[in-house]
């Protein structure tokens, strides 16, 4: 597995500044936050910036994952709307259309998947035709992502639609494909799930395509650092490695960016000592 840190929580650095600390501090993959100044896809400058990126990457020896959990890049006055529920099909896709782009600069960048989530429900409909309005919206991008050959990783996020892995599996018989799995955050399995992660991530081995790592407490939805919150991490990162999981496993602080550099080697340095 690689040890990463999503440029979320680096949101006081421009982003090439970003990565060479993460390569100088010895991270091996980046989870790349599309957003406003970070290859926004509706830029006209969008080429140039991949340029830079995919050799960045290259250079500095950083795989990724392309991550769509902007906040306010596709409206101004809302978090993290529209969504795939949002109450207008005209508002679904543009969420639709977003998550395209982001697999096209996945391809660009040959990043292992494209993350993304259902967003919240905002509208007093039945719980299965919201189920199946999110499936049609998903059906649409997994199409998307198998002509292009990339991996969709799935996030059940609390206090979203879909929060808690149970939900995903009845996601999944709506519509499915074998580049449709999860990204799977280990706060916030400890925060909603029952039993121990450990047990969630053997049950998901197979559809685990992204890592998101961070510590939280139980029913609080609060990214923490390491050693703020309840998670006992030896146990995950032993799974991780029993169930041959090789992929990026990025630390999310996103809330942490003013103390970027701090928290960024002090996460690197807790983890490898765990690895």
């Amino acid at each position: 597995m690689k040890l990463g840190y999503n440029t979320n929580g680096t949101a006081f650095h421009c982003w090439p500044d970003a990565l060479e600390l993460m390569a100088e501090i010895g991270y091996q993959s980046v989870a790349i936050t599309v957003d406003h100044c970070c290859l926004d896809p509706f830029s006209p400058r969008l080429a140039d910036e991949l340029d830079a990126m995919r050799s960045s990457l290259e250079r500095l020896k950083l795989a990724s994952v392309i991550e769509t959990g902007a906040r306010f890049l596709l409206d101004s006055h809302t978090k993290h709307e529209p969504t795939l529920l949002s109450a207008s099909a005209e508002a679904r896709q543009r969420r639709v259309d977003f998550l395209k782009r982001c697999v096209d600069i996945a391809v660009e960048l040959d990043s292992e998947a494209v993350s993304f989530w259902s967003g919240i429900c905002r509208v007093r409909i039945a719980t299965n035709m919201a189920m199946q309005r999110l499936a049609d919206g998903c059906r649409e991008v997994i199409d998307y992502a198998g002509e292009k050959n990339v991996k969709l990783a799935f996030e059940p996020e609390p206090g979203m639609f879909i929060e808690k892995l149970d939900q995903f599996a009845r996601l999944t018989q709506l519509v499915d494909a074998a580049h449709f799995g999860l990204t799977m955050d280990i706060g916030h399995v400890h925060c909603v799930e029952q039993g121990p992660i450990t047990e969630h991530l053997r049950q998901w081995s197979d559809r685990i395509f992204n890592v998101h790592i961070e510590d939280m407490k139980r029913g609080a939805h609060e990214h923490l650092r390491f050693g703020d919150g309840e998670i006992e991490f030896g146990p995950v990162l032993s799974t991780l490695k029993q169930i041959g999981y090789a992929g990026c496993v990025n630390v999310e602080l996103s809330r942490h960016s003013h103390l970027a550099p701090e928290v960024m080697r002090e996460s690197f340095e807790f983890l490898k000592s765990l690895k």
